[in-house]
């Protein structure tokens, strides 16, 4: 491709028009895109939209384990075998306690997640208490994962501050019969619709490497442009021993990095989240991911563990990149050496083997001293 391409892409996006069939697919697939070009592209969209700022999330697996769905991916799901640590919702203290560990680490936004299909009223008051207590108490955004919703419930968690709710399409129409059976595609988009009218922005996003077509990507990145999704996570599939899903997908960085690009084309103003897999799949290219993704998560995701702290951090300053957040990125580089002067880091990231949280990572907040 000459150059006229990789400019008409990001003209394109930045005057909110949507590339053709034509062009995404030669994004993920054509010989003549060539990577470095196609990543200047994407970058010339984020910086027009987001700057050279990084947000971080970290995720709080609220409560885990035994989950009635199916969805093939997960640890969590009835048909898994893995050995997680289940229990039930945290206590609010815990909550709590790890929400001030997220600000403190950096976190733009303080991510919720709930296993199960959808919680009950009962649940959504308790989750509306806990999150006016946190924005109370802390300068953080706050999106909850937590299922299936309504538009009473949605209404409840708007009113007490809900900043975004998480919920993946994780693929195509056509494609989800073959990752989840027990529940469809249309009610996850019924409950993004139904959160969006009352007013809650969205993050929704999917996860690639699932044996979907190219055409499957592209669907879903179009999709979540129809509906303006503010924030899209896309994550890589981590194969997860016990999980439906146990293979390693066929997946190369390059690949990897392209998708990442098509989303930021496709939305250029939204918040694009390089998630779970990336340490995995984008092995020595990860730090590339910045260019066209905005955001990433830091002490790993739902059950599986990510990339060391520090290292990251360092990745972010090295490639000249910022943080949006109340503490700066040299202060948050310098606590993380700091602690680690008192412990042994998490030395097996960037590697292809998966690790398994264990319950000190999943419940950090019981191991630090009361005050």
């Amino acid at each position: 491709m000459d150059n006229h391409f990789y400019a008409k892409l990001a003209a394109q996006s930045i005057a909110g028009e949507a590339a053709s069939l034509e062009d995404a697919r030669a994004i993920l697939t054509s010989p003549k895109v060539e990577l470095l070009p196609l990543l200047n592209a994407a970058f010339d969209v984020r910086q027009k939209f987001t700057g050279k700022a990084v947000k971080i999330h970290i995720i709080n697996n609220a409560q885990n384990g035994n989950c009635r769905e199916d969805c093939h991916y997960c640890a969590q799901a009835k048909t898994s075998t893995t050995d997680i640590e289940d229990y039930p919702l945290k206590p609010d203290d815990e909550i709590l306690a790890e929400a001030k560990n997220a600000y403190e680490k950096g976190a733009f936004r303080y991510c919720m997640v709930f296993a199960g299909r959808g919680p009950s009223m009962s649940r959504v008051e308790h989750l509306a208490r806990l999150i006016r207590l946190i924005k109370s108490t802390y300068n953080i955004q706050i999106c909850v994962s937590c299922g299936l919703l309504n538009a009473d419930k949605a209404k409840l968690l708007k009113k007490a501050g809900l900043d975004r709710l998480n919920h993946n399409l994780n693929t195509s129409r056509e494609h989800y019969p073959e990752i989840c059976t027990t529940h469809t595609y249309d009610d996850r988009l019924t409950t993004l619709q139904a959160a969006r009218r009352e007013g809650i922005k969205l993050c929704s996003g999917m996860i690639v490497g699932m044996e979907e077509t190219t055409d499957d990507v592209i669907e879903v990145a179009m999709t979540l442009r129809e509906l303006k999704v503010e924030s899209i996570p896309v994550n890589f599939l981590i194969p997860i021993t016990g999980s439906k899903m146990n293979f390693v997908p066929d997946l190369t960085p390059q690949y990897c990095l392209r998708v990442l690009c098509l989303f930021r084309v496709l939305n250029p103003r939204a918040e694009i989240r390089v998630a779970a897999g990336r340490e995995i799949h984008l092995r020595s290219m990860e730090v590339m991911a910045l260019y066209p993704a905005n955001s990433l998560f830091l002490d790993g995701y739902l059950n599986t563990k990510g990339e060391d702290r520090l290292r990251t951090l360092q990745m972010i300053r090295d490639a000249g990149f910022t943080v949006e957040s109340d503490h700066p990125l040299e202060e948050l580089i310098d606590n993380e050496k700091s602690s680690l002067s008192a412990a042994t880091p998490n030395t097996s990231c960037g590697c292809q083997q998966v690790e398994m949280k264990d319950i000190n990572d999943l419940r950090p907040a019981l191991n630090q001293p009361s005050k």
